[in-house]
């Protein structure tokens, strides 16, 4: 009997469930949840090449992590860059606080988690007047502050790990800033270099499911691409999920873009204005509106069947099609909830699972 069931989402994307053999040993060695795909193949011919056909694609269920702030911020690992004194560690501070409290953060829905932010740049005096000025006395138990740690090649990811295991909410890791972490060694920064650790990071963040922030630094020389102004090789940018570039037209300005472009989310240009008494950056207005996925009628007609009154449902394809009361055919039914259940747990609380007996796949429906 084999089993794929989603009861709480906990990879970064369904991309992420083929990660190549090149980063197993890392996964490995975190203890976390993490989601491979097995052939038996494996066993005896390592010269086989690992596929999937386009209905065993189907025939699977890829848990998918919520937002973490809906329409910005997501699992994985992201760039923050912008100029020395520009004003990123105070947008850190915003972001950090908004998803410690779950406030909302400009015109977009929070999930509250805990949150680290690891100011390796400052001191914590400088943090409690940061924090003060920006936010007044009302603080979260659930937002942590670390001034020091371990570099990549050094142990920091079993200091994350350890962080991470006594505190099993958190979503949300800012490293301000990525040069502090980074290897120790005198080495010339290549493509290679600098992919391999953000990979290396990504591998980490894919088996724990959250978001690590890396704060970065613009380099110099101007670009039409604000993305081509991040300091390092396109190998940063590559390996990450995405990236944040924070800029001003003129340095002494009031105001600022946030441009955002990242693998889960649409681009977006985003115009802010600093607060001048709390410093804390304010949203004027956004470029374009966010694209929403449209509707799914079958997700609608399942959310009216499995209520508080009918919380659970079980049966074959075949029973749920009469339970639902839809014409479709069994195993098109199977696939829509497959590709659509983390929508489904997402956006109406109800989970999906999907078994299979000796005689027939047994379906599974609950609300959360």
């Amino acid at each position: 009997m084999t089993e794929t069931k989603i009861t709480a989402p906990t990879s970064s994307a369904a991309t992420d469930a083929g990660q190549s053999n090149k980063y197993s040993d890392i996964l490995s060695d975190f203890g976390g949840d993490v989601k491979t795909f097995y052939d038996p193949f494996d066993d005896f011919d390592p010269n086989y090449l690992k596929t999937m056909s386009m209905p065993e694609l189907y025939d699977r269920v890829f848990a998918v992590n919520p937002p973490i702030i809906d329409g910005l911020l997501y699992s994985g690992v992201y760039l923050f860059v912008g100029a020395p004194k520009v004003g990123k560690s105070f947008l850190m501070a915003q972001l950090a606080y908004h998803v410690s409290t779950g406030t909302p953060m400009w015109n977009f829905e929070v999930k509250p988690a805990t949150v680290l932010y690891l100011a390796l740049e400052d001191d914590y005096a400088r943090l409690q007047s940061r924090f003060y000025r920006m936010f007044g006395t009302d603080s979260a138990d659930n937002l942590h502050f670390s001034t020091v740690a371990n570099s990549v090649n050094g142990g920091l990811e079993n200091q994350l790990r350890g962080f991470i295991e006594a505190h099993k909410d958190t979503k949300l890791i800012i490293i301000d800033t990525l040069q502090k972490v980074r290897e120790e060694n005198k080495e010339t920064y290549s493509y290679a270099n600098d992919y391999q650790i953000i990979a290396r990071l990504k591998a980490f963040a894919s088996a724990y499911g959250i978001c690590l922030m890396l704060v970065h630094h613009t380099r110099k020389q101007q670009a039409d691409d604000k993305f081509d102004m991040i300091s390092g090789t396109n190998g940063l940018l590559g390996a990450a999920d995405g990236a944040f570039v924070l800029h001003k037209e003129k340095r002494t300005a009031n105001s600022a873009i946030l441009e955002i472009s990242g693998r889960d989310q649409q681009d977006q240009k985003l115009y802010l204005t600093r607060n001048q008494e709390k410093l804390t950056w304010e949203l004027d207005r956004a470029e374009t509106d966010l694209w929403k996925e449209p509707s799914e009628p079958l997700l609608e007609i399942i959310s009216k069947k499995i209520t508080p009154d009918c919380p659970t449902w079980q049966g074959t394809p075949t029973e749920l099609v009469e339970f639902l009361g839809i014409d479709i055919q069994p195993n098109a039914l199977s696939m829509k909830l497959n590709v659509n259940a983390g929508r489904l747990l997402q956006e109406y609380k109800i989970s999906y699972s999907s078994r299979r007996t000796h005689k027939s796949k047994l379906i599974s429906l609950e609300l959360k």
